[in-house]
This record gives structure tokens, C-alpha cells and sequence, in this order.
């Protein structure tokens, strides 16, 4: 009886992560044939149609179908709180498309592994908080292989960098905003969506209209497979949205550094894919780069979660630049829910 729930839970575990790599990596593929082979060159437009289909898919989830509990917000705090959250949440999505239009996946995704870097380097900077050592020297191959990747790539374009530089700090300030804004709150990935995406869509319909809504009338009014690009286009935001879905169910069926891994190694499958799909051109040392990067990750994930499970030393002052246990000498970075849309 024991033996079978193991392999249950096993079967179970194998089945969320690899139906959380086909919605991620299937995400990525369309929105980059989107802005490539659809020459739909409208980031802001593509992140606006994936808020409101996120909204509305988590609206059905949580409203309808009641397959998840909705978590009550008080409406002060969905100003107070939720409105900075989804603002930078925004920014997030925007800088993710954008880097999308602009550089390939590969090199696009090996930026974004960046992101515990920023993300302690902002908290180290801002709130003066102590890291472990060990923290410290696990950024050093994911910093080295970034830079190795960026120097390399031979479709390097400066604003497609900064562009998934800037979304990564954009990632960090968001999850640093999230301890302090919704503190009280315990946030899954399908609520979070449902109180952030409608906000988003506010916050975004505007710029895009005024900056992208001459364009977009111009290539409905051109292009010649206007049907079928239209469904490809609103298929990628019903996709973003089961993105979410997916970092819910892989959450709850799998370990912290099970996770870690099968993320890293996420990001080698979508790079294959889209290699196998564009054949953007990869230079040897660039596919080293990329790979010191992935490994760098692997070791971070492995020293947070080991400094996770030591108890914290005897006689520990708890002062505000003191950590009032290990849990604290990790950085924010909520890998299951970087993600999202």
C-alpha cells in the first residue's frame, strides 16, 4: 500500500512538472512566433490580451467553477497593496515581451536566470540584509555565465538586453514588495492573478492604445491570414493564464529543491525548442555560457534550501539587521511563481 502511494506520488510529481514545462515553454514559443513569424511587433498589446484572458480565466476558476478558495482582500488594501504589486507586476510582463521581440529565447532566458542576483543584491542594498557567504559565492557562476552568454551571442540587440535586464530587476523589486505589501496575505498563483491582472489590464490599456494602437489597426487592416493569427494570438493569453494553473498544481506535488531543478532544466527545453523552431544561430562559448548559468542556479537553489533546513545559531541577537533565523538569510525570490502570464 505504501510502495503504490510512492509511486503515485512519483507519477504524480512527473505529470506537474511536465505539464508546467508544456504550458511555460509552449508560452514562450508562441509569443516569440507572435512578435516573429505573425510580425505582430506589439509587446504591449500581447501582455494586455494575456491580462485580461488571465482575468478572466482566474475569475471562472475562482467565481464558477470554485476550484479554488478566493482569498478576501480588504478594499483599502486592494489600493494600497495590490495596485504597487500589480504595477510592477505590469513592468514584469511588458520588459519580458519586449525582450522577446528583440533577442532569442535562448539568450532571453539565460538573463532571466539573473534574477536571484538582483533580487539579493537589492536587499542586500536597500533593507542591509545579512546573506550567508555560501549565498554569495553560488551567484558567482550564474553572474560569470550570464556575462559569458551576452558577450558571445551573435544576436545580441542592446534593447532586447536591457529590456530582460531590467525585467529581472523588475522580478526582484516585485518580490521584495511582496513581503511588505501583502504581508498577512498568503497568496496562491491563481488568486494573485485575480486581484493583479485586472489592475494590469488598467494600467496598460492606455500606453499600449496610445503607442501601439495605430499599428495594430494598420496590420489588421494588411495582414493576409488575419484569422488564424488572430486565434494564435488570443490562444497565446488562454495559455499564459494555464501557465498559472500549472505553478499551482506543480507547488503542491513537488519539493523545494525537486522544483529548482526541473526549473533550470525548463529553461534548457525551451532554449532546445526554440533552437529546433527558429534556429537562431548559437555560438559554441555561448552555449557554455548559458550552461555555467543553469548550473550556477541548481547550486543556488541547493545552498538555500541547506541553510533552510540549519537551525540558527545559539545566542542569536534579533536585532533588525540580524536575522531571527536561517529562513531569513535567503533571499525573497519565489521561483514557483516567477512565471506567471
Amino acid at each position: 500500500m505504501e510502495e503504490s502511494l510512492f509511486q503515485w506520488a512519483i507519477f504524480r510529481s512527473l505529470l506537474a512538472i511536465l505539464q508546467w514545462w508544456a504550458f511555460n515553454v509552449t508560452v514562450i514559443i508562441t509569443n516569440k512566433w507572435i512578435f516573429q513569424k505573425l510580425d505582430f511587433k506589439f509587446p504591449l498589446t500581447v501582455s494586455c490580451i494575456h491580462f485580461i484572458c488571465s482575468s478572466i480565466g482566474a475569475y471562472l476558476v475562482i467565481k464558477v467553477l470554485k476550484l479554488k478558495p478566493l482569498i478576501v482582500v480588504d478594499p483599502e488594501d486592494r489600493w494600497r497593496r495590490i495596485f504597487p504589486m500589480s504595477f510592477v507586476f505590469c513592468i514584469n510582463i511588458v520588459l519580458g515581451n519586449v525582450s522577446l521581440r528583440y533577442i532569442p529565447v535562448s539568450f532571453m532566458q539565460t538573463i532571466k536566470s539573473f534574477t536571484p542576483a538582483t533580487t539579493v543584491v537589492l536587499q542586500w542594498l536597500v533593507w542591509r540584509k545579512y546573506f550567508d557567504w555560501r549565498i554569495w559565492a553560488s551567484l558567482v557562476p550564474i553572474v560569470g555565465g550570464i556575462l559569458l552568454t551576452s558577450v558571445t551571442e551573435l544576436s545580441f540587440n542592446m534593447l532586447g538586453f536591457c529590456a530582460a535586464l531590467f525585467g529581472c530587476l523588475a522580478t526582484s523589486t516585485k518580490t521584495i514588495l511582496a513581503e511588505s505589501l501583502l504581508h498577512g496575505y498568503k497568496f496562491d498563483s491563481i488568486n494573485t492573478v485575480y486581484y493583479m491582472a485586472p489592475f494590469a489590464t488598467m494600467i496598460l490599456g492606455i500606453p499600449a492604445l496610445v503607442l501601439e494602437g495605430n499599428g495594430v489597426i494598420e496590420w489588421l487592416q494588411t495582414h493576409p491570414t488575419l484569422g488564424s493569427s488572430l486565434v494564435i494570438i488570443f490562444t497565446s493569453g488562454v495559455l499564459a493564464f494555464c501557465l498559472n494553473f500549472s505553478i499551482f498544481y506543480v507547488i503542491h506535488s513537488t519539493t523545494a529543491v525537486t522544483f529548482n531543478v526541473a526549473g533550470n532544466l525548463k529553461v534548457a527545453v525551451a532554449v532546445l525548442v526554440s533552437w529546433l523552431i527558429f534556429r537562431n544561430p548559437i555560438a559554441g562559448m555561448n552555449a557554455v555560457g548559458c550552461a555555467v548559468t543553469l548550473i550556477g542556479c541548481t547550486f543556488y537553489g541547493y545552498v538555500r534550501h541547506m541553510l533552510s533546513q540549519q537551525p540558527p545559531p545559539p545566542g542569536t541577537p534579533r536585532t533588525p539587521r540580524t536575522p531571527k533565523n536561517r529562513m531569513e538569510l535567503l533571499p525573497l525570490v519565489n521561483d514557483k511563481l516567477d512565471d506567471k502570464v
